[in-house]
């Protein structure tokens, strides 16, 4: 879907999708000055996460688990890069530690 929007206007974006084991959703940006696919945020189960490069411009919100909806919004297009293809994708959360990260090692 193709949406045309002007300076300062609002978006939102609505995702959705019917896998039950699947209580995750992300969003990604691509632009067309970079074309590698930049996480935005996500929202596992109804927790939203925005990454520190993307906020204050862009909500993630939703209801990954029970809902299996999650919505992307931007209060105003601001910036050239906002005008870019977006994406989000479905997945089970999984966390996970990497131990040698949790302990500063003495060089």
């Amino acid at each position: 879907t193709a949406i045309l929007k002007g300076p300062e206007d609002n978006v939102n974006l609505t995702c959705s999708h019917t896998v039950s084991s699947y209580d995750t959703i992300l969003w990604y940006q691509q632009s067309a000055q970079n074309t590698a696919l930049k996480l935005i945020g996500y929202v596992r189960y109804t927790s939203p996460t925005v990454e520190d490069s993307f906020k204050g411009r862009f909500d993630v919100s939703g209801d990954a688990a029970a809902n299996k909806m999650a919505y992307l919004h931007f209060p105003k297009v601001t910036e050239a890069e906002d005008s870019a293809v977006y994406f989000c994708a479905a997945s089970e959360a999984q966390c996970f530690t990497i131990p040698s990260l949790l302990y500063k090692n003495p060089l």
